[in-house]
């Protein structure tokens, strides 16, 4: 196995157990059980369970990205419910992960990992943004997509936790919600810049 392979073996040896368990509960001597390798290997490739934590965490926010990046062609409604229901994929395949990126707290969270995500933030709304057809947004606009990106991450993790809303519903009732938001919005949006 090629250095690059074992590497991302342990760092999905680690995100299969965050599917299970908070990343701050899991240790190294249960990545290396799961990869299948030692101890002294483990350290060849990460300095510290740390840094595979925080590597780990990159590996989902760049699939949320990626989850993002795969917009179906259509109308906006149709384009933006693709793009939630592939956020709704990826933070359900990376559950725990997801949770520790985004939880108020968590003993991993890092500069990098708050990057990381406001990343993943600033691509929802370029892509909201570019499904609307609007290049200048005024600044209700702007603020009113960023708190629906709050909304959005707020409601995954109390669904991702309680499973209280059938998942093939989640995605129509989120995009419904900005579609609310954005009426309102409209509004009260005295510039002309969004239309």
């Amino acid at each position: 196995m090629s250095p690059q392979a074992r590497r991302d073996d342990l760092i999905r040896a680690a995100l299969d157990l965050f599917g299970s368990r908070a990343p701050e509960l899991v240790t190294v001597d249960d990545i290396v059980a799961r990869a299948e390798v030692s101890r002294p290997l483990f350290y060849r490739y990460f300095s510290s369970l740390r840094e595979l934590q925080v590597e780990a965490l990159r590996t989902v926010t760049v699939g949320l990205i990626d989850g993002l990046a795969g917009l179906e062609e259509g109308p906006p409604e149709v384009r933006l419910r693709a793009a939630v229901r592939g956020l709704i994929d990826v933070a359900d395949h990376y559950r725990a992960g997801y949770i520790a990126l985004l939880r108020s707290g968590s003993v991993i969270a890092t500069s990098e990992t708050d990057a990381a995500i406001d990343e993943v933030r600033n691509r929802a709304v370029a892509l909201i943004l570019d499904a609307l057809g609007v290049t200048d947004p005024s600044p209700l606009l702007s603020l009113t997509l960023r708190c629906w990106t709050a909304v959005v991450e707020g409601a995954l993790l109390s669904w991702l936790q309680e499973r209280s809303v059938p998942r093939e519903d989640l995605d129509t009732w989120l995009v419904d919600q900005l579609t609310a938001m954005l009426g309102a919005t409209a509004k009260h949006d005295k510039t002309g810049t969004f239309t």
